[in-house]
């Protein structure tokens, strides 16, 4: 089983990510551990990222479309990935369809959980001082969720139109998302 979790950064998709690979036995793909693997590589990527990231932006698509693409390819993970902040961009999920295809895989469900600003910036200023991410400063983040909400639009709309898309309160409680996500995959 294949799944989409998206949302704006904070929105709880890492948290339900790890709740379904566990319960799925599948692997999460998720492009800002993806991303901040090659930054600790401090590879050439590695260090286009930093560069992205701390001026507010996205990583350009070619460097995620390539971390992705290689990931696809692994049969051991063939119809076991659950998405975890991917794709963030219409040309995204057009190249994840083009993948998906080229892998013989289809998505079986597509999560969107919907936060409001606020709320996540609360869940940021706690994350920051737990986890001690350095892509939790609070002005790089109201610039990522903003720069999030105006790309993703059009990938809300794209998915939308799908029988498998559900859109979640994400401002719910961790266990009451967790439970419409078991609602939902049935499983």
């Amino acid at each position: 089983m294949n799944l989409i979790l998206f949302g704006p950064p904070g929105a709880g998709k890492g948290t339900q990510a790890k709740y379904l690979v566990k319960k799925l036995d599948n692997f999460q793909i998720s492009t800002g551990e993806i991303l901040r693997n090659e930054i600790q590589k401090n590879s050439e990527i590695g260090k286009r990222i930093v560069n992205d990231m701390n001026d507010g932006k996205f990583v350009s698509d070619e460097i995620v479309n390539t971390l992705i693409e290689n990931i696809l390819s692994d049969p051991m993970k063939k119809n076991r990935l659950i998405f975890d902040g991917y794709p963030r961009s219409l040309s995204q999920a057009k190249n994840l369809e083009k993948l998906l295809l080229k892998n013989d895989q289809t998505i079986d469900f597509i999560f969107f959980l919907n936060v409001k600003k606020d709320v996540i910036i609360k869940r940021i200023e706690n994350r920051k001082i737990i986890e001690k991410r350095s892509d939790d400063d609070l002005k790089i983040f109201i610039k990522r969720y903003d720069t999030y909400m105006a790309t993703t639009k059009p990938v809300l709309d794209f998915y939308s139109k799908n029988s498998n898309f559900y859109e979640i309160d994400g401002s719910s409680e961790i266990a009451q998302i967790t439970a419409k996500i078991d609602n939902f995959i049935n499983v």
